[in-house]
């Protein structure tokens, strides 16, 4: 039988959140540094709640022990108000 693993440790910076702030008329790019502060091999994933307004480049991947990857966050442009 396979035992059961809690996932390792990951870190990221800024460590709280994004705020993307008016004006809306062009599009917003924001990097999140992610590292995998524990000893193993991580895999992650990043979803969006609007994927016609934001993207995330990559959007996944794998990262070994102590490796960091840098994310793109973006906001494309909108007609705030309207949607």
């Amino acid at each position: 039988m396979a035992q059961s693993v809690p996932p390792g440790d990951i870190a990221t910076q800024p460590n709280a959140k994004i705020v993307f702030n008016a004006p809306y008329d062009d599009k917003h790019t924001y990097h999140i540094k992610v590292i995998n502060s524990s000893a193993r091999r991580i895999g992650y994933g990043i979803k969006t709640t609007n994927m016609k307004r934001l993207g995330v480049d990559p959007p996944c991947g794998v990262l070994d022990p102590k490796e960091a990857v840098l994310l793109a966050v973006s906001c494309d442009a909108f007609a705030y108000g309207q949607e």
